[in-house]
């Protein structure tokens, strides 16, 4: 058994929290929202962001840090990314000195351009990082769906600790080296999947959508190997696994806010109907301006900053990428 506090109570925080507790660990979840904890406690669901998911008994919920993070021996963050920095500069450092920090979030820090590690281990004191990521949906792991993901890490050890403390009957976790292979992955499908739910709204078919698919993991391949990632990463569960069931899902939120972009609303106006973080729209400009420093190829990330930012009309973007130079696939 290990002493795990989970930071965020999310949708996806609940999910993994739930499958550590059934694994027979002692799990502390953090969150904000002192009304949704108590609610969560008395009513053991998380009505706000998992409704119809009944947790366990023994799961704790607080909103107290140090009552969450005090006798932890892991740390599993899924905080979004853009509050990742503010939450941890508050954590008094004896709280995460040496630990093992999983981290479960995606995304690329706007400004700094810095993955989740580089933050993480900037605002941190000798921790050794994992990043758990991979076509995994809440709603479908907290009702026990099979599901499989992977778990990277320079500690070959560790990556082992985090494979063992989630894997069940129906969570099938794979273990590699390639942190940024798969951090990038996780990130930049969101971009995507942005477009996927876009071509949707607009009302293009699964052509469309299997072309953009296709052609996006070639973009996130590209600039993920110009940062060192391996090419074998993105064929895989955090690559291409992750991009399927993002672009093609009900429980997508990028898929979906997407869709309402492809509808004609404004990207502010699909954030605030989805209700949750879109970590797709935040993405799309940091790997925009990563691609221009870079000279990284990039069209279709060009064309979804063009819609976000612009307000570009869809399909006269769709026939500008169609209409392209010619060249080899």
């Amino acid at each position: 058994m290990k002493k795990i506090a989970v930071l965020g109570g999310g949708s996806w925080g609940t999910a993994l929290s739930k499958v550590l507790c059934e694994n027979g660990h002692d799990v502390k979840v953090w969150l904000r929202d002192e009304a949704q904890c108590n609610d969560i406690r008395k009513t053991r669901i998380n009505n706000k962001y998992l409704p119809n998911v009944i947790l366990p008994s023994n799961l704790y919920f607080t909103t107290d840090m140090g009552e969450a993070l005090g006798d932890s021996e892991i740390i599993i963050n899924v905080i979004p990314t853009q509050n990742i920095r503010k939450v941890f500069e508050k954590i008094p450092k004896q709280f995460i000195k040496s630990k093992i920090i999983i981290n479960c979030s995606k995304g690329i820090e706007l400004g700094t351009h810095y993955l989740i590690s580089d933050i993480i281990k900037e605002e941190s004191i000798d921790c050794v990082y994992v990043i758990l990521s991979g076509p995994s949906h809440a709603e479908e792991l907290g009702r026990g769906l099979v599901t499989a993901a992977t778990v990277a890490s320079e500690s070959e050890e560790a990556a082992k600790t985090a494979q063992d403390i989630f894997m069940t009957s129906y969570f099938r976790v794979y273990t590699s080296k390639d942190v940024k292979g798969v951090e990038l992955g996780g990130a930049l499908k969101n971009i995507i999947a942005l477009g996927a739910g876009i071509s949707d709204g607009v009302g293009y078919g699964d052509n469309a959508k299997a072309a953009l698919m296709t052609r996006g993991i070639l973009e996130i391949s590209r600039l993920g190997t110009c940062f060192g990632a391996e090419l074998s990463t993105f064929q895989g569960l955090s690559g291409v696994g992750d991009l399927i069931a993002t672009c093609t899902s009900q429980h997508s939120r990028n898929r979906n806010a997407g869709f309402l972009i492809g509808q004609g609303l404004k990207k502010d106006e699909a954030i605030e109907k989805i209700g949750m973080v879109v970590e797709g729209i935040t993405t799309t400009y940091a790997a925009y301006e990563l691609a221009k420093e870079n000279n990284i190829d990039m069209p279709i990330t060009y064309a979804m900053h063009d819609i976000l930012e612009n307000s570009a009309d869809v399909k006269e973007t769709v026939t500008k990428l169609m209409l392209r130079e010619k060249k080899e696939e």
